[in-house]
Order: structure tokens, then sequence, then C-alpha cells
């Protein structure tokens, strides 16, 4: 079985006392936060770091101390492992790359849960709420 590997954040944004994440609506239609397939010498947080700017143009920095991870088949014969961290954005101006996402959105915690297509990405949201809240 093929194996596959991908890293991203949840990333957020501090304004008027509330906590808004960035969602992506990906060129397939689906919901998602940022992540992307990891390249030959990254570590994890970097390449979460280079595809949240790639698919963005935010600069973060990944905080490791939340780490959660969720596998699904994407096709026949395929195991994909996501990783992600959670990342504060300084700026909620972003510049979306066309190729892969149609738009990004920063909402509400409740909204985000609402917006996200699957079920476990939202697991990873309430997961990284939790840890947030107790930062």
């Amino acid at each position: 079985m093929k194996q596959e590997k991908s890293c991203g954040a949840v990333v957020w944004f501090a304004q008027n006392n509330e906590r808004l994440y960035l969602i992506e609506q990906m060129r397939g239609g689906h919901f998602a936060m940022p992540k992307g397939h990891v390249e030959p010498g990254e570590s994890e947080a970097e390449t979460a770091e280079r595809e949240i700017w790639e698919e963005t143009g935010l600069r973060v920095h990944a905080d490791t101390g939340f780490r959660a991870a969720n596998a699904y088949s994407p096709y026949a014969g395929c195991r994909k492992e996501v990783v992600y961290f959670t990342a504060e954005a300084t700026t909620m101006a972003t510049t979306v790359q066309p190729e892969e996402v149609r738009s990004v959105c920063w909402l509400g915690y409740e909204a985000a849960l609402e917006k996200l297509s699957y079920e476990n990405d939202r697991e990873i949201l309430r997961k990284a709420q939790a840890y947030l809240k107790n930062s």
C-alpha cells in the first residue's frame, strides 16, 4: 500500500477577544485547513509553514506543542496521514494560490466547525481549540 504524508496547521488570528480560524475552499470545492505534502528533507513543522505560505501568503510559525493527526484513504491502495499543528497569524491579509485554493475565510470557532467539509478536520479543530484555551 502506498503511504502519503501531509502537514498543515490550524491557523488562527486574535481579533476583539475572539479567535478566528482560517478555512480554505479548495479547487475541488471542499473546505479544509491548509496542508500539503512533505518534501524530502523537511520536518513536519517546516512543511506546514511552507504550505501555509504557498497556499495563503501567510508567514507563520508552527506551534509544535500541539500535534494532532488523522489518517484516511484518498484513493484505493493509498493511506494518507495528515499532521496538524497550530499557528498564529499576525495578519488576516492573504493571497491565495489559485492552482489549489478557490478562496479563504476567517471564521469564529462554531462557524469554522460548520464550514469544514470533513469530520476528521472538525475533530482536529476541536482539539486545537481545547489546546489554545489552555495555553
